[in-house]
Parts: C-alpha cells; structure tokens; sequence
C-alpha cells in the first residue's frame, strides 16, 4: 500500500478509530494485523518472509542471550545472518551477481550457460533485514537486553509506518515505545497531521510532477539536449530528496498519531556545507548502521590514516551496493567514499584552515559546492547501466542545443518551493515550525500547499523511489 493513494487514507482513519478505543495490548495486536494487512496489499505472499525473519531473529537473539561460551554465541549469530542475508541475497542479489559472473567468464573467452530466475524483489527487505540484524548484533554485544514478548517483537519489525521505506529503527528506540503504554496528546494529532500534509505536499506536488521529465531523459539521453539533460539531473536531485524525505514526513507523521516517535531521517541535507555533513543529515538511519555496524567492524579509524580512508571508502561501496543489484550504485557508493575520504584527508592536512570561522558567502558556496557534488552522483544512482550513464554525462559535457532562458524558471521555481520547505526547519531546527506561526501567514501557506497538491498532481500514482530497494 502507498501513502500516496486513496486506499491509504480509508485504511489509516479505521486503524486510528479501533487503536484509539483499546487498550495497550491489543492496540498491538490492531498494530501486528494492520501492519500485514498494509505490507500484504502489495504482495501477500511475501508476507510470510516477513514471518521468517520475525521468528528465527527473536529465538535466536534468546539462544544467544542464553549462551554463556563465545564460540556458541557467535555460531547462533552466524545462524542469523546466514538466514537473514541468504534472504536478502537470493531476492536482490541473485541474477546480479550470476550475470556479473557470466560477463566475467565471457571476457576470458569462456562460455557458460548461467540459470536465471524471475525473482520480484520483496518491498521493504532491505530495510526490515537490517533492522532485525541490529537487534540480534547488540543482543550479541550484550548492548541491549532480548526481549521475550514475542507479540511487541513481531510489531517492532513489521511497524507498517516505516516498514518498506524505513527509517532503519533501533530495537532499542523503537521496541520500549512499544512495550510500554502510549497516551496519544493533542500536540502529537498537531505535528502528526502536519508532518503527513508536508510529506505529500513534497511528495505529490514536487517528486511526482517532474518524475515524468527525468523519466524522458534518462530513458534516452542521446535524444535530448544538453540543457534538458543538465534540468532533469537537477530535477532528479530535487525529486529523490522530497520523494524519499516525503516518505519519512509521512511515516513519522502516521507514527505520532499512533503515539510512538520515529526520529528524523532526513534534516536538510542539501544545506550541508561538507560531504560528511551531508551523509549525517541524509538518510541517517542508514548512514549510522553504516557506521555502527560495518565501518566501525572494519576497523574504524582505529589503525592509522590509510587504513581509515580505506574503511571509509569500502563502507560506501557496500552502502551503494545495499541500494540496488547494479554495479552503477556500486560506482555511486564508491564516489561518496571517495568523498568522505578526500575530506577526511583535507580536515587532517589542513586543520587550522578547517576551524577557521567563514562568513555567509563562504558557507553559501560551500553549500552550492556540496550539492552539486552529490548531484553529479545521482548520473549512476539514476542510470539503469553504465551506457546511459555514460551518455547521459557526455550530453552534458559536449553542450548543445544552447541555453534557452526562458525555461530556466521551472527548475528555479522549484528549487525555491524546496528551500521554502527546509529553510526555516534549518534555521529552527524544527520540522513543524510552521505550528509557532501567526494563524494568518500559516493558514496562507496551508491554503497554497493544498492547491498546488491538487494543480500539480499527475494522473498517475508514482511508487516512491526507495520502495524498489
């Protein structure tokens, strides 16, 4: 099911009347059932991997709670990542790596008949696998207790606000608000509608509206020219981040209305004034499993300069590779590692330079550097392969078909309606600052938000981006 779709908004209003009338427990068995039903309306059967994960990583994180030996300890955590990943991998990764494999084969001059599969990606796997790890990891590191309510655990992993598109929850943020008994406020109705109004709003009228355009020409960038093909990129830079952003207004928007708090995963990244400010303000549930999880393993910055560098640059590919079966998200991570590495380099080089205090200009053409940094990366994010990729930049570079001026308004205007959003959550660090406005201003603002989502909607419902990873 889409937040996006009609279907949503009849489905979210009959669980709020039947969780509203209930006590704790059984609002987690309404939460347990509308979570399925949400997830199955999509595919049904792929519920039942849901199930799968569910269950092995609850018993298993016991067992390892249990387990006093650290041999056994970590032979149960092999277990888990084993099912969990086997999973993951079989679903995202298989024709990939086979067909990967068979290109290998074929350039040294050998021939081999690979078996391929028509294999539907579940939605959501990515982001419910690596929550479900997190749990059974910090339950291995003795970082968190297991729990043994069985009924919250399955709730904590198919909570159906953030289940196909995250945030990444942590078991230790997420399974007490569950646990415990939640009184829903009148502040929480206030910020929870709100934050699902802005949420379409990016969604349906910024995302959706120029889907179409960027669509056209990564679809075929040899036809376009250069001026078409350097809007649709900027357009793709604005339609990822309200799409997916949107996505998680929404989520945390439905989630309050439920009484439990889901944190921020977006918090202006575009405004960022380093690539590694940006990686802290985007998606950063992902960025801190990241982190947690694989950069830290590998070693951190723990051994030395290069080592680091090294660490860093092999979590991004493995963070890009975590996004899609295509070795142009591989190309993707990469970059951003290399990135992180190059600033990383620069902060220990130059260290004085770095402290040094800059005036509003600096920070205003750090912040246009960055972005357009980041934007170059969205070619290979984008592309289905490295040809259009490829093409894509090429068209760029080897500018034609001149620079018509008058069509520059449309990716100004809605650069603007971005920053009119993100600005003042900037400077206020406030996600619903426009409650603390004068009525008159806010409902001012409402009132255009709601035309523009209805001038500006298409016809058709768009999938959000990070359902198909």
């Amino acid at each position: 099911m889409l937040f996006n779709t009609i279907e949503y908004f009849i489905f979210l209003p009959m669980v709020l009347a039947l969780y509203y009338s209930l006590g704790q427990r059984w609002q987690n068995r309404l939460l347990l059932v509308a979570s399925y039903f949400f997830y199955g309306w999509w595919d049904w059967r792929f519920a039942g991997l849901l199930v799968i994960s569910t269950v092995v990583d609850f018993f298993l994180a016991l067992t390892i709670h249990k387990a006093e030996e650290p041999r056994r300890r970590k032979q149960w955590l092999i277990i888990s990542c084993l099912v969990n990943f086997g999973l993951l991998g079989f679903f995202k990764y298989f024709n990939f790596f086979v067909h990967s494999a068979t290109q290998a084969f074929q350039s040294l001059g050998l021939q081999m008949d690979a078996p391929t599969l028509y294999i539907i990606l579940p939605a959501g796997i990515s982001f419910y696998t690596f929550q479900t790890m997190n749990y059974v990891i910090d339950v291995y590191r003795r970082d968190m207790e297991p729990t043994r309510d069985f009924l919250s655990y399955a709730v904590f992993v198919s909570y159906f606000p953030h289940l196909v598109a995250g945030p990444i929850m942590r078991a230790e943020v997420l399974l007490p608000q569950i646990m415990s008994k939640r009184a829903v406020t009148n502040e929480h109705l206030r910020t929870g509608c709100l934050l699902i109004f802005i949420g379409l709003f990016k969604k349906v009228a910024l995302a959706d509206s120029i889907a179409g355009e960027v669509e056209r020409c990564f679809a075929n960038p040899a036809g376009q020219t250069s001026f078409e093909l350097l809007r649709a990129l900027y357009f793709f830079s604005i339609q990822i981040y309200c799409d997916f952003s949107g996505y998680t207004d929404i989520a945390r928007g439905t989630s309050r209305l439920l009484g439990i708090e889901l944190p921020e995963n977006f918090n202006q990244p575009y405004l960022s004034r380093s690539i590694t400010e940006f990686w802290r303000r985007w998606h950063i549930s992902l960025s801190s499993w990241l982190r947690d999880y694989l950069y830290i393993p590998l070693g951190g910055n723990r051994h030395g300069r290069w080592n680091t560098y090294r660490n860093l640059f092999l979590t991004m590919l493995l963070g890009g590779l975590w996004h899609g079966a295509n070795w142009t998200f591989v190309v993707w991570g990469g970059l951003h590692g290399l990135y992180l590495a190059v600033h990383k380099f620069f902060l220990e080089e130059f260290p004085q330079a770095a402290k040094k205090r800059r005036g509003p200009i600096v920070s205003l053409l750090k912040v246009v550097f960055v972005f357009h940094l980041v934007t170059f990366t969205w070619i290979f994010f984008r592309a289905a392969d490295f040809t259009t990729a490829f093409a894509y930049l090429t068209g760029i570079l080897n500018w034609h078909g001149g620079l018509p001026l008058a069509e520059v308004g449309k990716p100004v205007f809605y650069a603007l309606l971005t920053l009119g959003l993100d600005v003042p959550q900037f400077r206020s660090g406030d996600h619903t600052i426009m409650l603390r406005w004068h009525w008159l201003p806010r409902g001012v603002i409402y009132g255009a938000m709601a035309v523009m989502l209805m001038v500006m909607r298409t016809d058709r419902e768009i999938p959000f981006i990070y359902f198909q990873f």
